[in-house]
């Protein structure tokens, strides 16, 4: 295959630039991974040589041929498919028609759906992802998160018959949602495809990643570029600093609990798929929440949320029976800050003020005030280190990472008493999860207890006192993170005898 060349990128928005004369060269049989901090203009990038926004200035060549791109049309007519960060599905349909989304159905006597021949090519491209455990058949909506993004990632693998295979995949931070058993087989995947010639834009905010399966990076900072290199030429260290414009400091340890007053106290719980649950959490105390996919971690979160019911044993939080419904969870203190952003966290054709101040309008009185409001969201996206143009920006405008910052404001906002965090850095980058870490930290000194669930491990363990390990639902064991590593602790989260 021929390399792509993209020539000259460039958007501005409102006269503000997003993307400032970027130029990438993509090889074929390469994965070039593309760096920057949230904001830096990963995301507009690929929303340009998708089709679905209009560059101000762009040159696209494959080879020497031009290539045009006015459309998303376009962009597969090229050869270009992409993988986007945020789970867009059709809930209602039926896993194989989400992954032939967008493709011509195939059709008896011109007419009907072939329903055989669809599921067979849903099969294939699950298959080729090492993902046959998915049941074509079954509605998209009830897939666990991880089993999404790999109907995802299987919808970008299928090929029409006669079509030429892609020559360039767009993968936008794909193993946020994936186990690393489930990674494991995406990079297996990456090395066929690459070996049958194609290129791979790889977006990840997860450096060990990215220094282990790409051969190129381009690291852009403040919509321009700032680096292009490759992996073996350069260091982590060197893309980090190139991204942030700053020295990299080591994070600081969560320091020591402070015993006071008992946050939260759960005695034998069983709620839904939850049970054996048991433990207590003090003022200030960090809880990490570990376990596989599903494994019942964003379940007690919501319970504590007041999302779900007690059937058996005794729960007390903040003093109190455990909260029955979100709307007093909040009232009492507790906060929560949610897996899926886009989908759970936010209302994305509303502004900065709205979404940061939903839950706590009540303390402003009976009518709006938008000049308070304005005033008190300001002071939570200087704490957060929000990057925005005005609180009445709509909050569907900003980078990933800043949506992410929008829900840590309002979840600060009512100076919360309980903290609950499920994936709280998925899709940050390395300055934005440094920032959040500190705000986490900083809360939990000045007493707020906090409750996290993260898939990192390190992240896991360098933020919390204690680890509850779940499996299928049930507490397996409960661990001081003191002097364990990420290998020992994934080896309890698999071990059938955690304790």
């Amino acid at each position: 295959m021929d390399s792509l060349s993209l020539i000259g990128l460039s958007k501005a928005y409102g006269g503000v630039p997003a993307l400032r004369d970027v130029t990438l060269h993509l090889a074929p049989g390469r994965v070039h991974a593309l760096m920057g901090e949230n904001g830096a203009g990963k995301s507009t990038l690929i929303k340009l040589i998708a089709g679905v926004v209009p560059a101000d200035a762009m040159v696209v060549r494959r080879g020497a041929t031009a290539v045009s791109l006015r459309n998303a049309a376009d962009a597969a007519a090229a050869g270009f498919r992409f993988i986007h960060q945020e789970l867009n599905i059709v809930p209602q349909l039926s896993v194989a028609e989400n992954i032939l989304l967008g493709h011509p159905s195939p059709r008896r006597f011109g007419v009907l759906v072939d329903w055989a021949r669809m599921h067979d090519r849903a099969r294939a491209a699950l298959a080729f992802l090492g993902a046959a455990h998915i049941d074509v058949t079954r509605q998209a909506g009830d897939l666990g998160t991880g089993d999404r993004m790999l109907m995802r990632i299987a919808s970008a693998l299928v090929v029409e018959e006669g079509q030429a295979a892609p020559c360039l995949y767009v993968l936008d931070e794909p193993t946020a949602a994936l186990t690393a058993t489930e990674s494991a087989k995406l990079f297996a995947v990456m090395s066929r495809l690459t070996a049958q010639g194609a290129a791979i834009l790889y977006v990840s905010h997860r450096m060990e990643e990215v220094m282990a399966v790409c051969d190129d990076v381009t690291v852009l900072r403040d919509g321009a570029h700032a680096m292009a290199a490759p992996i073996a030429q350069t260091t982590q260290t060197a893309i980090i600093q190139t991204m942030t414009g700053r020295q990299q400091t080591a994070e600081p340890p969560t320091g020591p609990v402070v015993r006071g007053a008992v946050a939260c106290d759960a005695i034998g719980v069983v709620s839904g798929r939850l049970r054996d649950i048991s433990f207590t959490l003090q003022a200030g105390e960090v809880l990490g929440l570990a376990g596989l996919e599903e494994a019942g971690q964003g379940d007690l979160l919501r319970l504590l949320l007041g999302m779900g019911r007690v059937k058996s044993g005794q729960l007390r939080v903040l003093g109190g029976p455990a909260p029955t419904s979100p709307v007093q969870a909040w009232a009492r203190g507790v906060a929560y800050v949610p897996r899926e952003r886009r989908s759970e966290g936010l209302m994305l054709g509303m502004d900065v003020r709205c979404n940061t101040l939903l839950p706590h309008l009540g303390s402003f009185g009976i009518l709006a005030r938008k000049g308070p409001e304005t005033v008190r969201t300001r002071d939570l996206a200087d704490k957060v280190r929000l990057r925005y143009r005005a609180p009445d920006q709509t909050v569907r405008e900003l980078s990933g990472g800043n949506q992410q910052k929008v829900i840590f404001a309002r979840a600060i906002a009512g100076n919360p008493r309980l903290l609950l965090l499920e994936e709280p850095t998925r899709g940050v980058d390395v300055g934005a999860r440094a920032e959040i870490h500190a705000l986490i930290r900083g809360l939990s000194a000045q007493g707020c207890a906090v409750i996290l669930a993260s898939s990192d491990l390190p992240e896991l363990l360098g933020l919390s006192h204690r680890v509850l390990i779940q499996q299928d639902g049930r507490q397996a064991a409960l661990i001081d993170r003191a002097g364990l590593t990420a290998d020992q602790l994934l080896a309890r989260v698999y071990s059938p005898n955690p304790a």
